[in-house]
């Protein structure tokens, strides 16, 4: 299978790579890179002029249900909503049911995500028993079955020695700890974030100092103890300034900010649309404008989707008993390249450092290059294609996104992963 890609703006940043090339791919390697290759007969040539090739995109905070809750997403479904979303990798995280939490169940989502081959799935493993907060997981037997990270994800570690003790384990695995930063005791009665708009609205409310406290913590038992440490999903001014004064006084972090934290913001709950109802929740538009001025300045160091499912008959009840979460894998890259690129002004060098470098230089797993001989891992992006949120065009199984209906410019057109390749219906 030899496949041609003419006329393409190629953007690695690990590989100080930014040029317009042709690029010849022979049963999935990279055979030639260059400004005048071509004459030879090939089974594909696609003009890309106008276009971005990406190192494979990389989300690293999904959630795809399996085992347990298939009926909202499952892995298969979950590869096809990431391809058509242009990630050629993606990390699981371990709310599942039954929770992973052992070796077994790690072993089995890997499997079954190795026969569908188009996109690598990775996964996350729990940091304690059940995602209870009380005993550690059997970490090493579960980095050993290939877990790349730890998270109890939708569930703060609240118990100070257990996250000591799981920063310590960090150090000696290799592997990061996610922390979801959220003191309980100031969130469990409310569904939103507290402001004068929610207030307005008659929601039940959650302060910011739920996220902001537990990230401070963790940073004082981080600076105490060492470890690998990542907060997931950021979403207010104070997080941004706590890590920026962090990581100023040496401390080694890295966070991550999903898309419906940058775009979305609390006044727009005014509908009481459960499709919103997120965790951490939405903030206001000054928390907004902050994390997207930590990814200009470089102190928010990726931008993961937090893809959520839930099936309508969860969402389509009333906000206070609706679960959290949204879906995200088939809307990131439009709401970042109309928002981020386009309105925004940030390059797509360094859009290519949040999507794809960063998440998987954080989760230690290799990064693909443009280099003769390697495997092509690859993510096609037009950046002035127009669309339109069609939630009937989506391949994931549900529908819960904040952003249905929104007008985008710019989307992920095709992945090529290997001898698998995905072309979308925005390609021209």
């Amino acid at each position: 299978m030899k496949l041609f890609l003419k006329n393409a703006r190629v953007v690695n940043p690990a590989e100080e790579l930014d040029g317009v090339f042709n690029m010849l791919i022979v049963d999935g390697m990279i055979q030639e890179i260059g400004s005048s290759l071509g004459g030879n007969p090939v089974n594909y040539e696609i003009d890309l002029n106008g276009k971005f090739v990406l190192p494979g995109l990389f989300d690293m905070h999904t959630h795809l249900r399996e085992p347990g809750q298939e009926y909202k997403e499952d892995i298969a479904s979950g590869v096809a909503s990431a391809a058509n979303g242009g990630f050629t990798g993606i990390a699981a995280m371990p709310n599942t049911d039954p929770v992973v939490d052992s070796a077994d169940v790690v072993k089995y989502v890997l499997d079954r995500a190795r026969n569908l081959g188009l996109v690598n799935v990775f996964q996350i493993a729990a940091i304690t028993e059940g995602r209870k907060g009380e005993r550690l997981s059997e970490m090493k037997d579960l980095a050993e079955a290939g877990a790349v990270a730890f998270s109890d994800d939708g569930s703060a570690v609240a118990n100070s020695q257990v996250m000591r003790l799981a920063l310590e384990y960090s150090s000696m695995l290799n592997k990061p700890i996610i922390q979801h930063c959220e003191d309980h005791d100031l969130t469990k009665s409310g569904a939103v974030n507290e402001s004068p708009d929610t207030i307005r609205f008659g929601y039940k409310t959650q302060h910011r100092l739920a996220e902001e406290l537990t990230l401070s913590r963790d940073i004082k038992l981080l600076e105490a103890f060492g470890g690998k440490y990542h907060a997931a999903h950021v979403s207010t001014l104070g997080s941004v300034t706590i890590i920026s004064d962090a990581k100023r006084r040496g401390v080694s972090l890295t966070c991550e900010v999903t898309p419906h934290h940058l775009f979305l913001d609390d006044s727009m709950l005014s509908n009481y649309d459960s499709d919103y109802k997120v965790n951490p929740p939405l903030r206001t538009k000054r928390d907004c404008v902050a994390l997207v001025d930590g990814i200009r300045n470089g102190v928010i160091d990726a931008i993961a989707s937090d893809h959520a499912p839930h099936a309508p008959h969860e969402k389509e009840v009333e906000f206070d008993v609706a679960p959290f979460g949204m879906i995200g894998l088939e809307t990131t890259v439009g709401a970042v390249m109309t928002k981020l690129y386009h309105e925004g002004g940030i390059a797509i060098r360094r859009l290519a450092e949040l999507l794809s470098v960063n998440p998987r230089m954080i989760l230690g797993i290799h990064l693909p290059t443009f280099a003769p001989g390697s495997k092509a891992e690859l993510t096609i992006i037009d950046p002035d294609v127009e669309w339109s949120v069609n939630l009937n065009e989506f391949k994931s199984k549900s529908r819960n996104t904040g952003f249905k209906g929104w007008r985008f410019r710019g989307a992920a057109v095709g992945i090529i992963n290997g001898e698998r390749f995905y072309l979308s219906d925005k390609l021209k």
